[in-house]
C-alpha cells in the first residue's frame, strides 16, 4: 500500500508541530500540521485501512496512524537533528537531586543544555534551606527545572524552587515533570471523594509568570486523557509520550515481525491504540467477581505471538501479572511489558523477578519489562534485575526544552 503526500516548501521546514485532525471528504483524508503557529494542509489520497507508518516530511520523520475514519500524527514536537542552529536556544537546567542521572543524560543529548545547581539542605526543624547558585547569571535566560514528585515528602521543597525561578527575571521557564503522580485520582465517584489530580494541576497552574510569559509544564503519558483540561490558562502544559521509544525498541527485537500489542484494559486501549495501528492487538478487560476483579480476554488472538502489554504506569503490578497469566494460557509464545512510569510502591517490582516466577524454572514470567527513568528511585532499585530494562526519556526531554 502506498501513501502519497503532496509536499509544499513550507512542509519541508524542520520544525513541525502535529495536531490530531478528523477532516474527511469522501475518500480523501487530510493531514494538518502546525509549523511555528502557521497551519498547513496536505492531502493523502486513496483508501487507507488502519495502519501506522513512518512518514518523512522534509527531514522530519512523523509517525502516522490512520483508519478509514480518522488519521492522527504522533511525532516529536521538535526534531533536534534537523533543527537549524539559529533556532536552537541555550537552556539552563536545574534539577532535584533524585533526577541527577537523568539530568546528566539530558545535557548529553543536546549541546544547548547546561546543568545548573541548587543547594538542597534543611534547617534544624526539617524544613528546606534552599539556595539557587549564580542567581544573577540566569536573568533573561531560558531556564528549566527537572522535577520528581514520586514521593510526597519531596514536593514542597521542589515547589519552593519552581515558584522562585520564574521570579528571578528569567526569559522563560519550563518545568519537566515526567511522572504526574496523582493522575490515578482523577475522578469523584462518591460525594466526598477528592480528585487530587485536579489539586496538583491547580498547584502547577499557579507557577508565577516569567518575563517570557506563562511557564511550560512537560508531562509524559498522563494517566487519564481528560487531565489535560485540569490545568489553568496561566501555564502551557505539553503532553509527551514514551511510546515512540518503545516502538524503536520493538523494531530492534529478533522477533520484531511476530509482535502483538496487548492492553490490560479499555483505558489503556483508548490512550495508546492509535500509536500501534500497524501491530495486531489484544484487548483485555477487568470484570468483577464478588470482591475480586478478574482479567479476561475481550478481543484479539495471542496464540503463537510475542505479546507486549502496554500501559502508562504500574503500581502493585497485580493487573499486569493477571494479564500475563491469561495471555500465556491463551497460547502466547512470550509475554513482555512496557510502562512509562514504574512506580512500584513497597518494592512491588520484586513480584516480576525470577524468584517470584510462577513457572518454577528460575526464569521470569515476562521476557522483557521496559520502563522509563521517570521514577528515579525505581530505576535504582531495578538496576541489573531481570527482566527490567530502562529506556531513557533524555532525548525527548531535550527536544521538549527547545519549544
Amino acid at each position: 500500500m502506498s501513501l502519497k503526500l503532496r509536499q509544499s516548501a513550507s512542509l519541508q521546514a524542520p520544525l513541525i508541530r502535529p495536531s490530531v485532525v478528523y477532516q474527511r471528504r469522501k475518500e480523501d483524508l487530510w493531514v494538518v500540521s502546525q509549523r511555528v503557529g502557521l497551519w498547513q494542509r496536505s492531502r493523502i489520497g486513496g483508501r487507507i485501512k488502519c495502519m501506522t507508518t513512518d512518514l518523512k516530511v522534509g527531514s522530519t520523520r512523523l509517525q502516522v496512524s490512520a483508519s478509514r475514519d480518522d488519521i492522527r500524527i504522533a511525532a516529536p514536537n521538535v526534531d533536534l537533528e534537523s533543527l537549524p542552529g539559529y533556532l536552537k536556544k541555550e537552556c539552563l537546567l536545574f534539577y532535584y537531586p533524585d533526577q541527577a542521572p537523568l539530568a546528566r543524560k539530558v545535557a548529553e543529548a543536546s549541546s544547548s543544555i547546561q546543568l545548573s545547581e541548587v543547594k538542597w539542605a534543611t534547617f534544624a526543624d526539617g524544613f528546606p534551606n534552599l539556595f539557587v547558585k549564580d542567581a544573577t547569571k540566569i536573568r533573561n535566560r531560558h531556564v528549566a527545572f527537572l522535577a520528581s514528585f514520586q514521593h510526597p515528602i519531596s514536593i514542597f521543597e521542589q515547589l519552593s524552587i519552581i515558584y522562585q525561578l520564574p521570579r528571578m527575571f528569567v526569559g522563560s521557564f519550563t518545568v519537566v515533570l515526567p511522572y504526574f503522580p496523582t493522575g490515578t485520582a482523577e475522578r469523584v465517584e462518591a460525594e466526598g471523594d477528592v480528585a487530587t489530580a485536579f489539586t496538583l494541576a491547580r498547584i502547577l497552574s499557579n507557577i508565577p509568570l516569567s518575563r517570557g510569559g506563562p511557564a511550560s509544564v512537560v508531562i509524559f503519558d498522563i494517566h487519564a486523557l481528560q487531565e489535560r483540561f485540569y490545568f489553568g490558562d496561566t501555564v502551557l502544559p505539553l503532553f509527551e509520550s514514551g511510546i515512540p521509544l518503545v516502538r524503536k525498541k520493538l523494531r530492534s527485537l529478533p522477533d520484531a515481525d511476530n509482535i502483538t500489542i496487548a492492553y490490560p484494559d479499555e483505558g489503556s486501549w483508548k490512550r495508546f491504540h492509535y500509536q500501534f495501528g500497524d501491530y495486531p492487538e489484544v484487548i483485555c478487560t477487568k470484570v468483577r467477581d464478588g470482591d475480586k476483579r478478574i482479567v479476561r480476554l475481550k478481543e484479539g488472538e495471542p496464540r503463537g505471538r510475542h505479546v507486549v502489554i502496554v500501559d502508562d504506569l504500574v503500581q502493585s503490578g497485580g493487573t499486569l501479572r493477571e494479564c500475563q497469566k491469561l495471555l500465556s494460557t491463551q497460547g502466547a509464545l512470550a509475554v513482555s511489558a512496557y510502562v512509562t512510569h514504574g512506580v512500584f510502591p513497597k518494592e512491588s517490582w520484586k513480584r516480576f523477578t525470577a524468584s517470584s516466577s510462577a513457572n518454577g524454572s528460575g526464569a521470569t514470567d515476562f521476557k522483557h519489562f521496559w520502563i522509563t527513568d521517570s521514577c528515579p528511585k525505581t530505576v535504582l532499585a531495578v538496576a541489573n534485575q531481570a527482566p527490567f530494562e530502562v529506556i531513557s526519556l533524555a532525548e525527548p526531554i531535550a527536544a521538549a526544552l527547545q519549544i
